[in-house]
C-alpha cells in the first residue's frame, strides 16, 4: 500500500520465518490460495462494488480508496487470493483433508464493509468464507471470533441480525474504527476495552462472555479474524496481550470446536504490525491448531 505503510509483505516473510525456526513447517500442510470468484464475493459484497475495486486498479503507482488504504496494480490479487485462501480452507476442512487451517494472507479483511473498502482491507474475507460456508455447504450455525485490537466493523454489519451466525469479539474501545457499542445486534457479543487492558482482561471477558455465547450457541464450525496487533509490544494500539494470551485463547476455541463442531477452526491473519510480536504470536496460535 506504499512505501512505510505498516500493512506491508514483511509481516508475511515475519510469520513464515517463525514457523521455520520454531519448527512448525514441517509440520504444516500448505495449499495454494486460489482467486476468489465475482459469485463468493457477492454473497457479501454487491456486485457494483466488487466491478468498482476491479475497475479502480491502476496500471502503476497507486490509487487511495480510503485515507488508510490503497492499491497498487497487484492488489486486487491479492485481495481475490486472500478471499480465496479463506473459501479454500473452508472447503479442505468440511471435506476433512486437513483439521483445521491458518490462512497467512494480507490484505486483511474484517474492516472492510459490504460497499466500503477501509482501514486496510479491500474484501472481507472472513466474511467471504462464512457465507460460502451458510450458502454452499448448508451450515446452520456458524460462529465467526475476533481478538484484532480493532473492532471488526465490517464483519459486524454483514452478519448483525442473522441468526445463523454469532459473532464474538474484543477490541480496544474507544479507538479505531470507533464502532461495536452502539446498541449491537443481538447475535454479537461485543467486549470492548479500555487502552492498557492486559491479557488477565481478556481471559476474564473470554471465560464470562464468549465462552458461555458460544456453548449456548452450538457452532457446526468456527472462523477467526486473528489480529495480533493487541500484542503489548505493537504500537499501533493501547493494550497489553501477550503470545501466551493468543496461545490460550486458541486452545477455548478448540475446546468449544470438538465439543460441537468436530473441530473444525478457519483462521485467517488480520492485523498485527509489530513484525516480532506478530510472528511469535502467529506461531503460538498456529501451535495450538495443530495441537503440536
Amino acid at each position: 500500500m506504499g512505501e512505510w505503510h505498516p500493512e506491508r509483505p514483511a509481516r508475511l516473510h515475519a510469520i513464515a520465518e517463525e514457523f521455520v525456526n520454531s519448527g512448525l513447517a514441517g509440520k504444516l500442510h500448505r495449499m495454494p490460495a486460489p482467486l476468489a470468484t465475482e459469485a463468493e464475493l457477492e454473497r457479501v459484497h454487491p456486485r457494483d462494488y466488487v466491478t468498482a475495486i476491479v475497475e479502480a486498479s491502476p496500471d502503476e503507482g497507486y490509487v487511495q480508496i480510503d485515507p488508510d488504504t490503497a492499491l497498487n496494480p497487484h492488489s486486487v490479487e491479492a485481495a481475490l487470493r486472500a478471499a480465496g485462501a479463506v473459501i479454500a480452507a473452508t472447503d479442505a476442512v468440511l471435506a476433512r483433508t486437513v483439521d483445521n487451517a491458518f490462512c497467512m494472507v494480507r490484505p486483511p479483511g474484517h474492516h472492510a464493509e459490504a460497499t466500503r473498502a477501509m482501514g486496510f482491507c479491500i474484501f472481507n474475507n472472513i466474511g467471504v468464507g462464512i457465507a460460502h460456508a451458510l450458502e454452499a455447504h448448508g451450515l446452520n450455525r456458524v460462529a465467526v471470533v475476533d481478538f484484532d485490537v480493532h473492532h471488526g466493523n465490517g464483519t459486524e454489519q454483514m452478519f448483525a441480525g442473522d441468526q445463523r451466525v454469532l459473532m464474538v469479539s474484543t477490541f480496544q474501545h474507544p479507538f479505531y474504527p470507533y464502532s461495536g457499542t452502539d446498541q449491537p445486534a443481538a447475535n454479537m457479543i461485543n467486549v470492548p476495552l479500555r487502552a492498557g487492558a492486559n491479557g488477565l482482561a481478556f481471559r476474564e471477558e473470554v471465560l464470562h462472555q464468549w465462552l458461555p455465547a458460544l456453548t449456548r450457541f452450538r457452532p457446526e464450525m468456527i472462523f477467526i479474524s486473528a489480529g495480533f496487533d493487541a500484542h503489548r509490544d505493537d504500537d499501533m494500539a493501547g493494550l497489553n496481550f501477550s503470545e501466551d494470551d493468543y496461545a490460550w485463547v486458541t486452545r477455548e476455541l478448540m475446546r468449544v470446536a470438538d465439543k460441537h463442531a468436530r473441530g473444525r477452526v478457519v483462521s485467517t491473519l488480520e492485523g498485527g504490525y509489530n513484525l516480532r510480536a506478530l510472528a511469535l504470536s502467529a506461531a503460538a496460535h498456529v501451535r495450538e491448531l495443530l495441537r503440536a
